[in-house]
């Protein structure tokens, strides 16, 4: 009798003990009685009843989920492959269980199909230089879609956006063109300013010859300190006037009385 009471009172007791469970920070524990529904448990020690209770581990931490490459029909025709990273969490375990069947397939199949309908409606130039923007409109439209799941979505990146050769071409050409295009416009830029300081110096020259003979005598500072064998000394235009102003009065002087020229006398 008393071995029969020992043996009841261990089974009793292994019983209860494989009742016992020990949860993680975080995980948390959706517990099903007799089929029922019952609030979730967490972190730490708790105790499911065996053969009354079922358990379903929950873990909350932040789930990276992969996006494979998607074939995306751009709004101006053009197919490309577009994969991004998923990041989520689940922040209502009982919702998590309860209303989805499979949260993690569910959530990479919105995903994916979210992706692609984002995609259709962008053009390939925005999609490749605005990715912020499609990544904030891709996590708000996914996020809205999970939320009666418990799952809250935190980020979307995209990762990947693989182009046709073609189009790699083009996209090629037409930003050496762009590149061709600016240099152009630079020097344009260049050669206007550097004849309007031409055109400046001048106006200043013009009000102020003696800046002339200065820049004569700078001319021959810079030569000198070349070390030439052979020095060129410019002559200011203003010396040579006065030689100029004799040559054509002479030039524009009547000839004498008969028509020959007065000789001079030895």
């Amino acid at each position: 009798m008393a071995v029969a009471i020992g043996v009841a009172v261990l089974i009793v007791v292994l019983f209860l003990f494989s009742g016992l469970n020990v949860l993680a920070e975080y995980e948390r524990a959706v517990v099903f009685r007799l089929g029922r529904l019952t609030p979730y448990r967490g972190p730490g020690v708790i105790f499911i009843f065996p053969i009354i209770e079922r358990m379903l581990r929950i873990d909350l931490r932040t789930i990276t989920l992969e996006i494979p490459a998607q074939d995306v029909i751009t709004h101006d025709n053009v197919t490309v492959k577009v994969s991004a990273v998923l990041y989520f969490r689940v922040v209502d375990p009982s919702r998590a269980v309860v209303e989805v069947e499979n949260y993690l397939f569910a959530t990479l199949q919105l995903a994916q199909t979210t992706l692609r309908s984002v995609g259709g409606q962008t053009e390939l130039d925005e999609l490749l230089s605005q990715r912020e923007k499609l990544n904030a409109r891709i996590q708000e439209i996914v996020d809205a879609q999970t939320e009666p799941w418990g799952i809250k979505v935190v980020l979307v990146e995209l990762k990947n956006i693989d182009l046709p050769q073609d189009m790699q071409r083009a996209i090629a050409a037409q930003a050496e063109a762009e590149r061709e295009r600016r240099a152009k416009i630079i020097g344009a830029e260049g050669e206007f300013q550097a004849a309007q300081k031409l055109a400046d110096a001048a106006d200043i020259m013009a009000r102020s010859p003696i800046t002339i003979q200065l820049r004569y005598l700078q001319t021959l500072k810079e030569i000198a300190a070349e070390h030439n064998s052979t020095t060129l000394f410019p002559i200011p235009i203003d010396i040579l006037e006065g030689f100029m102003d004799m040559r054509r009065r002479a030039a524009q002087a009547p000839p004498a009385a008969g028509g020959a020229p007065l000789k001079q006398p030895a």
